[in-house]
């Protein structure tokens, strides 16, 4: 029996790869597995299959097999694998890149804001893939197809840090890591309002929206879309806004976004989840003037990923790497601490 695991095509974790299952009937032969996988697995090479189980990406009964492990009857299998290539010829061309790490296996770089990861409707150039293929040659996927390297993904407007595959064995293994959710993910956000705790969580399942398919929802009831969770913490406070630092257990489509317009901390000035206008303060002329002033620093919704935490896929070893707040959110910050002595000093 065979149960293919319908990924939303958008979701960060999950978007580049195919994840499947099985179960071996009842009078199953023994049977290597890369040879079972072979037979139930369309236009998948032998090959494929061997590399992912290197990778530690076959499990049989929740436990990592190797391709000549001979399968039972009732096994139950699970296997993760890369997406068939698209069929769109990429462009090398010679973006810049601030790589903050680099070795054989793992590329670690420190995305710029307003960069586009991979190709797709309306992004054929211009994005982080096109300077990869420029920087780096034979990633793994090849050159036909749009997201090679790719693990994970962040959102056009939001910087930070990302791992890069740079061959099939890591590219096999770290999307085991992200599919497992064994990463660490943090990300500092600049959101709207104040909290009455210092720290929470955030649980409601993510989907397209039933009324714009181009944006996210929250289901809370778990009755659509796919379970999310969201830990928060306080990190600096401002009265009309807070910098917060989001833990991310799961990796869903533009999750920590949702999930704090879901509870009414929309992120400042996010355009499409409606923090590009004043939610919380007063509407004299002069604080206007002093949003706008943000917004134009800040043109974009104020979301860094600040820490990617993952096990190298060969060295075993555990890897953290962190990042600066770019300069639009830091000096945006310094505006808005500017304001709170200003407003401190007319009150006293």
């Amino acid at each position: 029996m065979q149960e293919f695991i319908e990924d939303d095509p958008l979701d960060e974790e999950q978007e580049l790869f195919e994840h499947y299952k099985f179960t071996a009937d009842k009078g199953q032969e023994f049977l290597r597995i890369d040879k079972f996988l072979m037979d139930r697995l369309a236009n998948t090479s032998r090959n494929k299959i061997q590399v992912a189980a290197t990778s530690g990406n076959i499990l049989v009964n929740k436990k990592a097999v190797k391709s000549n492990y001979k399968v039972k009857p009732f096994d139950e299998i699970s296997i993760v694998l890369p997406y068939p290539p698209r069929e769109i010829e990429l462009i090398a061309e010679d973006i810049p890149l601030n790589i903050v790490y680099e070795d054989d296996d793992v590329l670690v770089i420190n995305k710029q804001a307003g960069l586009v990861v991979h190709p797709g409707y309306g992004n054929y150039t211009g994005t982080l893939v096109n300077g990869l293929i420029y920087h780096f040659n034979n990633l793994p996927n090849g050159s036909m197809n749009n997201r090679p390297g790719l693990v994970h993904r962040l959102d056009k407007n939001t910087s930070g840090i990302m791992v890069i595959a740079k061959n099939e064995y890591a590219m096999t293994h770290l999307a085991n890591q992200f599919f497992e959710r064994t990463t660490e993910r943090r990300y500092n956000a600049l959101v709207w309002g104040d909290f009455e705790e210092d720290e929470g969580t955030v649980t409601g399942n993510v989907a397209r929206s039933l009324k714009n398919r181009k944006v996210m929802d929250v289901f809370p009831e778990g009755d659509y879309g796919k379970h999310a969770v969201t830990h928060y913490k306080v990190l600096q406070r401002f009265g009309y806004v807070t910098l917060i630092e989001c833990k991310l257990e799961t990796g869903r489509t533009h999750q920590i976004r949702v999930h704090m317009k879901h509870i009414g901390h929309n992120l400042f000035n996010d355009n499409e989840y409606g923090g590009d206008k004043i939610l919380k303060g007063t509407s004299f002329t002069k604080y206007k003037q002093f949003i706008n002033n943000c917004f134009e620093i800040l043109p974009r919704q104020a979301l860094h990923a600040k820490t990617l935490g993952f096990t190298h896929p060969v060295t075993k070893k555990w890897l953290q790497f962190n990042s600066d707040l770019p300069e639009d959110m830091t000096n945006v910050l310094a505006k808005w601490e500017g304001y709170v002595a200003n407003r401190e000093l007319g009150e006293s």
